[in-house]
């Protein structure tokens, strides 16, 4: 018993057996996995199932319009994995509207809509698919799973079909996401490649959007895209969100907008979806809700942006690598050029062959070699051997010995009397191949010229209506801060010192977010920054509490304190900018009996006085006397402050008001993101004191006055002018009038005083476009016409031809219309129609 239990150990032991198999078989699995399921090969760009769908489908091509049903049968003859995954992969295919013609309800990648039952819709290759992917003669071949039947080791695909496509798989131990590119960008890429120029390349999604690539990194690990939809603001109460980012359907994004809602994050009364030909979410705000914080407030909270991170990962000779987008590109374009070379080099050898065999068949009819089948020979083979024999005096004239099989070929003609005509065309025949062969020769030896010929005509033929979808733009970063909508109530015990959301049955403090923080000050001059939360210990006798806005430079703390060692009073006035949150700091001079008398809060420096009055007991003469807060300077937190009185405080109480004392904020606009603010980004638009408005000019001949409020948004692309408001102020604008063909010019004022409200001040009408416009005292328009040494230009003084009107006249007449014309002001630093914008002088 004992030496057949050693045998079965030992056998277990040996790598052939259980154990053995124990050792290989998930490395087996996993190549399996990655090599045959999830990841695309770089010489195609297809995993198997979809390159074994295309073979199928290829079989069944007659022009017509195939059940995809049928192709899923066919193509269950190469794919073992049933008839599910094979669906999946044709519908996902066909989606991307390049290598399969659709017809049927094949679903909607906005909406997520599933395409109908497979024995309801139909599809076939596209004519692009039929000239780029196949090839018989230069395919590699294997045989099936079954070994029945030959199917394609990679198709010979001759355009970057992965970059296009783009794809998506999880194998075991590694991923891939190759965003899908543009066609017609992927064909100028591979043109530029190949004539040595650089190139770039991204992302374009059929969704469209927008889309920010700052940080794509050529698609490698580490990279990522931001895509944001397309928000509009219909109204003051109504957004439309008009496209949705990648990966994201309509069902989804309004599931995300509602838990968004849920969780407090924003206010909204309901959403709808109204998609149809065109995506359309409409979201209906809650009353009093910002429609600008809104948006920024989706952005930040909802699927209305995704961020995606790609990593291209191909098989390349049977092992998976990582590569950029950038170098695909170049494998593809080499590929593609190995590939042309394969199909000219196919193309040479039967042109040659057929040069060879037409002029076997002029001679062999010119020079009446067929006579010698009229002959009596003995055997069939003597007539051969006598027609080779017969073509010796002429084999100087061939490219190649004259064979057997060319022989039999000639025989099987059939021999007829041969009019000079015929020998003619079998010349001309002669003469044609000489020339494909020469053009084919020269096309070789100059091959990166044919492949640069072959992506611009594959651009020619099918890039009409496969345009960018997906507008590239660069993002701001939006603060959830700051677009935090106040969900919770915050409460406060002054004598016991906490703060919290559920302290309900205590004093109310403050609407606010739970992503803000508070900052307290206790009597004892303790100031502490913490988060919202429950239930949070401050100190004992809490004198303020509020919303903390880091980095604000503005607003001042008033504080006056009695030392508790010294018994000395002192006066600081500070800024709080930076923090260490749940840090307590110690604002007097750290005795733990110092008392702080009086407090204030002043957002534009303000500084007030106070009355001072003195213990009664206390030496002092004067017992109650003033303190003016503006003599002393702001100064860091930690300061000690100035002395105000050695004698004991009793009571510190305000007398007056005091003016700010900073000046007025500077305030600029980011015409990049199209944001009012005041880090010096963009265009400055001067000193700003509380009161003072922004004006704001838009292309489509509208104006608005808005107040200073930072989180409002601008579209960058429709603003004309951003300035300080001055009512007296005299605007000169130059308007397109497209129904009467001209250019009008007009001179106003702004007469109305309502903030936040667009008004047309050009002539209502389709087409009907601000052209220029300035705020200048007399303004200089120079207009140029023509082109090349057809130029003229002239100069309008305008302020001499047009008198100041109201805000609503049409005005009077400039010049006519002229889709060449170009406008600037001369005494202007900023053209009247920025270069960075599309020209909008265009013939209607």
């Amino acid at each position: 018993m004992s030496t057949t239990k050693n045998k079965n150990y030992e056998h277990l032991q040996n790598d052939h057996g259980i154990n053995g198999q124990y050792k290989t078989w998930f490395l087996d699995y996993a190549s399996y996995v990655i090599l045959e399921r999830a990841v695309p090969a770089v010489e195609d760009g297809l995993k198997p199932v979809q390159r074994r769908i295309l073979h199928a489908m290829k079989e069944m091509d007659d022009g017509r319009f195939n059940k995809v049903a049928n192709v899923i049968g066919q193509t269950m003859q190469y794919h073992p994995h049933g008839d599910a995954s094979i669906g999946d992969a044709l519908v996902n295919m066909g989606q991307k509207d390049l290598l399969i013609d659709t017809q049927g309800n094949w679903g909607d990648i906005r909406t997520g809509d599933d395409a109908a039952a497979s024995r309801y819709i139909e599809g076939r290759l596209s004519k692009f698919a039929l000239e780029v992917v196949f090839n018989p003669k230069t395919t590699n071949w294997q045989l099936s799973y079954d070994g029945r039947k030959n199917e394609p080791i990679t198709l010979p695909v001759k355009f970057p079909l992965l970059l296009a496509h783009g794809a998506e798989g999880i194998a075991v131990g590694l991923a891939t996401k190759v965003l899908p590119h543009n066609f017609c960008e992927i064909c100028e890429a591979a043109i530029k490649y190949l004539k040595g120029r650089k190139f770039d390349l991204y992302p374009d999604f059929l969704t469209g959007a927008m889309a920010d690539v700052s940080d794509y990194n050529q698609g490698m690990r580490g990279g990522k895209v931001k895509v944001r939809a397309h928000i509009e603001e219909l109204d003051k109460k109504t957004l439309l969100i008009k496209s949705v980012p990648y990966g994201v359907t309509t069902s989804s994004l309004m599931d995300s907008i509602v838990k968004a809602n849920d969780n407090g994050k924003i206010k909204i009364k309901k959403v709808t979806d109204n998609t149809a030909a065109e995506v359309e979410i409409q979201v209906d705000l809650a009353p009093g809700i910002s429609p600008d914080i809104t948006i920024d407030a989706l952005y930040k909270f909802t699927d209305c942006e995704v961020s995606i991170s790609p990593n291209t990962c191909v098989i390349i000779d049977q092992k998976p690598h990582f590569v950029s987008v950038n170098e695909l590109l170049k494998i593809s374009a080499e590929n593609t050029k190995e590939l042309l070379q394969k199909e000219l080099e196919i193309r040479l050898g039967e042109l040659q062959d057929k040069w060879h065999y037409t002029s076997l068949e002029k001679i062999f009819f010119e020079e009446k070699i067929y006579k010698e089948l009229e002959k009596k020979h003995e055997t069939w083979e003597k007539v051969i051997q006598s027609i080779d024999k017969a073509f010796g005096p002429f084999t100087k004239q061939l490219r190649r010995p004259v064979t057997r099989e060319d022989i039999l070929k000639l025989t099987e003609k059939p021999v007829r009397r041969i009019y000079k005509l015929d020998i003619e065309e079998l010349n001309a025949q002669i003469k044609d191949l000489e020339a494909q062969i020469k053009q084919v020769k020269h096309d070789l030896e100059y091959l990166n010229d044919y492949a640069i010929t072959y992506f611009e005509g594959l651009l020619k033929k099918y890039g009409k209506g496969k345009e960018r979808k997906t507008e590239i733009k660069i993002f701001e970063v939006i603060e959830a801060k700051h677009v935090a909508i106040a969900n919770t109530r915050l409460y406060l015990n002054r004598e016991e010192g906490f703060i919290g959301t559920s302290l309900k049955k205590d004093e109310f403090l403050v609407e606010c977010s739970d992503l803000d923080d508070i900052i307290a000050f206790t009597k004892r001059g303790i100031m502490k920054v913490v988060k919202v939360q429950d239930k949070v210990f401050i100190g004992k006798d809490i004198l303020y509490a509020a919303v903390f806005r880091k980095g604000d430079e503005r607003t001042t703390y008033n504080m006056l304190y009695t030392d508790g060692g010294s018994g000395i009073s002192y006066a600081k006035r500070f800024n709080v900018t930076g923090i260490t949150r749940d840090k307590e700091y110690d604002l007097t001079k750290g005795h733990d009996k110092s008392k702080v008398h009086y407090l204030t809060v002043n957002p534009n420096g303000e500084a007030e006085v106070v009355r001072v009055i003195l213990s009664p007991n206390c030496t002092a003469r004067n017992k109650e006397f003033e303190f003016y807060f503006e003599e002393l300077e702001i100064k860091s937190r930690g300061s000690m402050g100035n002395q105000v009185t050695k004698y004991p405080v009793r009571a510190v109480k305000f007398k007056e008001a005091g003016v700010a004392t900073l000046g007025s904020i500077k305030l600029w606009f980011d015409d990049k993101f199209g944001r009012l603010n005041h880090e010096g980004k963009g265009l400055e638009l001067g000193d700003f004191d509380a009161e003072d408005r922004v004006l704001v000019l838009y292309s489509d001949g509208t104006y608005e006055i808005t107040d200073q409020e930072l989180t409002q948004r601008f579209n960058p692309e429709e603003v004309m002018l951003v300035e300080k408001f001055d009512p007296e102020r005299i605007i000169t604008a130059v308007y397109l009038d497209n129904d009467k063909v001209q250019y009008n010019v007009k001179r106003f004022r702004i007469e109305t005083t309502t903030l936040r409200s667009k008004f047309l001040f050009i002539k209502e009408g389709k087409g009907n476009l601000l052209e220029a416009v300035s705020t200048e005292e007399e303004p200089v328009l120079i207009v140029q016409t023509g082109k090349g040494a057809q130029v003229r230009k002239a100069k309008f003084k305008i302020a001499k031809m047009v008198d100041v009107m109201g805000w609503k006249a049409v005005g009077a007449k400039l010049v006519d219309f002229n889709k060449n014309i170009m406008m600037e002001w001369e005494t202007s630093n900023r053209p009247a129609i920025s270069p960075d914008q599309p020209q909008k002088t265009t013939l209607f």
